[in-house]
């Protein structure tokens, strides 16, 4: 009987960290699966699932059975090592959201030929989107040698897309820029790329003072402004996505452009202090919280889900092709080093044109 080691998090202090180790079991009951995790992405969307685990659910999808402990959701491959289920098949390798953890027991329900999905108690309630796992022998734009650049982007870029597809859907609340906080994120740079194809906004980033060089060198904002210069920038009509929860940033921002902010949103929480935090109201619109599963649930009710999924592939295709340009791929082997990969995600000192893989296994 082999062992599924998984990486925990305290819920109100997600800088003390633990490793449990479980027994795997020997036989599988009746339409279980057992996957197999070979790397998991590592990201601050990751930090940002800890800040709104509790208003979003993120806590729930693999439950601890200690309330002072959670489980991260990661994205990455994993490969099916059993099966009790008729048409999953032992070998199989698929794409979806899993626990820092080397192992993952589902309960799947009915499979399609694209994808199959957890239907476990705990489930019940949360975006079934999080509970798919995608089949990589049906994905058109699957690439083997891409497998650790589409578990650190294919997810952040779902979400960048449906805000720009919402935002547009809105008509871009008769904005003329989009001010984009936290621009050297992965998320951010993926919403910038968006909103620069669709060319209807101006992408307007704003960044740390250290990041700033890097994210000018892109060349997905057509602005870059760090957090100290956000009264320079013009007061055009304008929405804000915000990724960085940051309160002060916030105020600088809303104090600047007064009424001329026709919509804000928050999609993220990368500064640790985060979005939630006490302070005075904001001037000019309330930040709204983006849930990308309901604008995916918009268009796949209005365009059918093969539409918008076709729709999404061929523009993240684009979208790697880009980062192939800057993401340099960082592997972290063992307990210790996805304890380091977190702890400097966390504490905001990745480096941005880094990406970082983990795979709890050992070096």
């Amino acid at each position: 009987m082999g062992k599924q080691l998984t990486l925990e998090t305290r819920r109100d202090a997600f800088d003390q960290l633990r490793v449990v180790e479980d027994a795997l079991p020997a036989t599988l009951d009746e339409g279980q699966v057992l996957l197999e995790v070979d790397r998991f992405a590592l990201t601050a969307n990751n930090i940002s699932y800890c800040h709104v685990g509790d208003l979003l659910g993120y806590w729930r999808f693999f439950p601890t059975g200690d309330e002072a402990w959670g489980r991260v959701p990661a994205m990455g491959y994993a490969t099916v090592v059993d099966s009790a289920h008729t048409d999953v098949a032992v070998g199989e390798r698929v794409w979806g959201f899993f626990p820092m953890s080397t192992h993952l027991l589902i309960n799947a329900g009915s499979a399609n030929e694209y994808n199959f999905c957890d239907l476990s108690a705990h489930r019940e309630g949360l975006a079934p989107i999080y509970a798919q796992f995608q089949r990589a022998a049906k994905n058109p734009i699957y690439e083997a040698a891409r497998e650790e650049q589409d578990s650190l982007l294919r997810g952040l870029y779902l979400t960048s897309w449906l805000c720009e597809d919402a935002l547009f859907d809105n008509d871009f609340y008769g904005a003329r820029d989009c001010l984009i906080t936290s621009a050297s994120s992965k998320t951010s740079i993926a919403l910038a790329q968006a909103v620069q194809a669709r060319g209807a906004l101006r992408s307007v980033g704003l960044t740390s003072a250290r990041n700033k060089a890097f994210c000018e060198a892109l060349g997905c904002y057509d602005v870059v402004v760090t957090y100290d210069d956000i009264a320079s920038l013009s007061k055009n009509p304008a929405v804000s996505v915000d990724m960085a929860g940051d309160r002060a940033v916030n105020m600088a921002l809303h104090s600047h452009y007064g009424d001329e902010l026709r919509y804000a949103c928050l999609v993220g929480a990368t500064h640790q202090d985060g979005p939630m935090g006490e302070g005075k109201t904001l001037p000019g619109p309330q930040p709204e919280l983006f849930f990308a599963p309901a604008q995916a649930a918009k268009r796949s009710k209005e365009w059918g889900p093969s539409e918008m999924e076709k729709r999404i592939a061929t523009s993240f295709v684009n979208f790697r092709r880009f980062a192939d340009d800057w993401l340099k791929i960082r592997q972290f082997d063992g307990e210790s080093a996805a304890r380091e990969a977190f702890l400097s995600v966390l504490q905001g000192k990745a480096s941005p044109d880094e990406g970082y893989t983990v795979s709890l296994r050992g070096d």
